[in-house]
């Protein structure tokens, strides 16, 4: 019982915006992260040879303002957040440099999404069950929000995933999400990421965690382009606890 009685942090959601290319958040979306605490980074990629201090001096002004009316659709939501801008050659340096900095538990890959109703927390190696559980219950609360937790892993990985996934539903369970509301499954699969990716239109949100393997090559690394343009649902990738924020 004294479990229950923990004060937790809320868990933080770093959100990149392409904030000069007009990209924004739907509303529903700001719905379903407000519960979290959110860091908003407005990002700008310049051409090699364009020095960012130059691209600061002509569009931060233009790049703030555009940051701040996301906030304040966050704020609308009952929510205050942090911003950040910044203007790179190396889009993924920084939203992972920016990701450690602020103690993200999880970075987002915008997607549209209408009403949010159904997530999939897609577990495909040695995770930080916690952390995902954390950031799980928190974003569904006490809705009727449906959670599906998928094992995924190839038929000969040392990983097993149906330990994985009871692990995960029980914690979901220790924080307070419904038994009816979870589902689990368990396959066998040659190319994981590829058949997550692939099931992104079933759900609403995709949430995925960093495995051994580094869920960062996913989000940050050369499947990028892949993932960004083959998923359908918004993607949360729980990052791994870093050794400054055990405590937490």
């Amino acid at each position: 019982m004294s479990d229950d009685l923990t004060i937790r942090e809320p868990p933080k959601i770093l959100v990149p915006i392409q904030v000069l290319e007009g990209q924004t958040l739907p509303e529903t979306l700001v719905e379903f992260l407000a519960p979290a605490s959110v860091v908003v980074l407005g990002y700008h990629v310049l051409p090699e040879q364009t020095p960012t201090e130059q691209a600061s001096m002509q569009f931060e002004e233009r790049a703030q303002t555009a940051v701040d009316d996301i906030a304040y659709a966050f704020h609308e939501a009952g929510r205050e957040v942090e911003t950040r801008v910044a203007f790179t050659h190396d889009r993924d340096q920084t939203v992972a440099r920016v990701a450690a900095d602020v103690g993200a538990t999880a970075t987002l890959l915008p997607n549209p999404v209408g009403e949010i109703d159904d997530l999939l927390v897609a577990v495909r190696g040695a995770i930080d069950i916690d952390r995902l559980a954390d950031l799980v219950s928190t974003l569904v609360g006490s809705n009727d929000r449906r959670v599906t937790v998928w094992g995924v892993a190839p038929s000969d990985s040392e990983f097993d995933a149906e330990a994985g996934v009871a692990a995960a539903r029980e914690t979901l369970l220790d924080r307070g999400v419904a038994a009816h509301r979870i589902t689990t499954e368990v396959s066998a699969s040659a190319r994981p990421v590829a058949d997550i990716v692939g099931r992104t239109d079933e759900f609403d949100v995709i949430v995925m965690g960093e495995s051994d393997e580094s869920l960062s090559s996913l989000l940050f690394g050369d499947e990028t382009e892949r993932v960004a343009e083959g998923a359908i649902a918004p993607v949360l990738v729980v990052r791994k606890r870093s050794d400054r924020s055990t405590s937490g």
